[in-house]
C-alpha cells in the first residue's frame, strides 16, 4: 500500500469504468483548455461530446449574484443577475427600476425613507406651532 491511500483504494482501479455491456472500458482523460491547471472556482468546466464524437471540456462562466438592497440586503426585483462586466453592456433602463433609488434600494426601504422624511417635516411644523403658541401666551403676560 502507498501511504495516504487507506480508504477506498480508488487508485487501484485506475481510469476505468463499466460500459453498457458490463465490461470495463477506459475513460477518456481530459486536460484544461486554459492556462490554469487547478480546480478553482474560476476554472469550472463541463464535459461535452462534440458531433465528431470527441469529448472536450467547455469552460463554464460564473453565475451572477445580482444586486442587493443597500439597507435590508434583499435581492432587488426587476434587475437581472449578471456578472459586473455584463451590466455595462445593458441599457440604463435595464440596469435600474424607474423609481427614486431605482437600482440601489428596494421598494419597502424607499417607502420607509419617504415616510420617515415626511414625519420629520411634520414634527418640525408641530414644534414651530407650539413655539408660536407659547410666545403668544407669554407676550400678554409681560404687558
Amino acid at each position: 500500500l502507498i501511504r495516504g491511500h487507506f480508504g477506498s483504494r480508488s487508485w487501484l482501479r485506475g481510469g476505468t469504468s463499466k460500459g453498457p455491456t458490463g465490461k470495463l472500458k477506459m475513460v477518456e482523460r481530459l486536460t484544461y483548455r486554459r492556462q490554469c491547471r487547478y480546480n478553482t472556482k474560476g476554472n469550472k468546466c463541463r464535459k461535452v461530446r462534440t458531433p465528431g464524437g470527441k469529448l472536450v471540456l467547455q469552460n463554464v462562466k460564473k453565475t451572477g449574484k445580482g444586486p442587493k438592497c443597500g439597507d435590508c440586503g434583499k435581492a432587488l426585483i426587476g434587475i437581472p443577475c449578471l456578472r459586473p462586466t455584463e451590466y455595462r453592456r445593458l441599457k440604463k433602463r435595464e440596469r435600474r427600476v424607474s423609481r427614486a433609488y431605482g437600482g440601489s434600494r428596494c421598494g419597502c426601504c424607499v417607502r420607509k425613507r419617504v415616510v420617515r422624511a415626511f414625519l420629520i417635516e411634520e414634527q418640525k411644523c408641530v414644534k414651530q406651532v407650539l413655539a408660536e403658541k407659547i410666545s403668544a401666551t407669554k407676550d400678554p403676560a409681560k404687558a
